[in-house]
């Protein structure tokens, strides 16, 4: 049975903020769904149906919620939320959830019309980046819009977990003693992967703390650790890189003598291997660093299918590349 269901501000500032207008291009797959280890085990009645949209966000719920949650994911790994459609079926597991949690501030493009909808009909709906001031926030140039990829600061991802914490506890009284326990958990494991990403970055040379990507997924990370960041297309991939943009960024990267550049894990790499060659044109032997998890962490059941595990990847490779 469900409990009384509370209709967060998330829609009032949904409505406000505007939709996009994007026009998506990649298709869902039906089979890219995250279970709980609760969801897959027996069918607990009195577990609470969680959907969320990136299996970032799926992740954070889970730790949050434990056993108390059954979550089904929408994206998997290697999902480019920018570009993502939900299907019929993901509407419906959306107005079937108890509880509906995800990023916010327009990384998962139209579908924010759906959430308000949902969020009518009475679902409760959390945008997990809701709470984190504007302060805090980095601004996309002259678009009126904020970065969507807060979780490549672990300080902010923090926030978003006490908001997943607030959200449970607020439709689930009876259990908010055990996810507040497991948000404390959870808060300390981040503070010790902040620390620990700090100190890595510092060991990268002053003049090689330059991170160049496909798309500009990492402002946040670059404020938060120490990096220049550099990307051939802007925070969204619903565009295509032009030629003039890989020659201007191959231009840099030769001048500076950057050592390498890295691929991501939502993201054709071939614009990064375009890159790449314009830059060795110039004479300058820049090499690709790795891949990096952006849009989306890896595989559930492996290390990098964690945030915690993916966000160590990055570090790992980012500081072998350029060290």
């Amino acid at each position: 049975m469900k409990k009384p269901i509370i209709i967060t501000t998330v829609v009032i500032a949904a409505i406000i903020a505007g939709l996009s207008s994007t026009v998506f291009t990649q298709n869902n797959s039906s089979d890219e769904i995250i279970l709980s280890d609760a969801e897959q085990s027996a069918g607990n009645t009195e577990t609470i149906m969680v959907t969320t949209t990136t299996n970032v966000v799926t992740d954070l719920v889970e730790n949050i919620g434990g056993d108390n949650v059954s979550v089904t994911g929408l994206m998997g790994p290697g999902v480019d939320p920018h570009l993502y459609r939900p299907s019929a079926n993901d509407v419906k597991k959306l107005q079937d959830a108890d509880i509906v949690f995800y990023n916010g501030l327009d990384l998962e493009g139209k579908m924010g019309d759906i959430f308000v909808k949902i969020g009518r009909e009475g679902t409760a709906v959390w945008a997990v980046s809701e709470n984190i001031s504007h302060e805090s926030l980095l601004s996309l140039d002259n678009t009126g819009h904020f970065d969507p990829h807060i979780w490549w600061d672990a300080e902010l991802w923090m926030e978003a977990a006490k908001v997943v914490a607030t959200g449970l506890s607020e439709y689930d009284p009876e259990n908010s003693q055990a996810y507040e326990k497991n948000l404390q958990e959870y808060l300390t494991q981040l503070e010790e992967l902040d620390q620990d990403s700090l100190e890595k970055m510092n060991s990268i040379s002053q003049g090689q703390r330059v991170l160049v990507t496909a798309h500009d997924a990492f402002q946040y990370f670059g404020h938060a650790y120490g990096l220049e960041e550099m990307a051939i297309q802007g925070w969204s991939t619903d565009s295509e890189a032009g030629i003039r943009e890989i020659q201007n960024l191959a231009d840099e990267i030769s001048e500076r003598k950057i050592k390498a550049v890295f691929v991501e894990t939502t993201i054709s790499p071939a614009t990064i291997e375009a890159l790449t060659a314009a830059v060795q044109d110039k004479g300058h032997d820049v090499v690709i660093g790795g891949k990096l998890f952006s849009d989306a962490i890896g595989e559930k059941g492996t290390s990098e299918g964690t945030y915690v595990g993916a966000f160590t990847h990055n570090v790992e490779t980012i500081v072998n590349a350029l060290k």
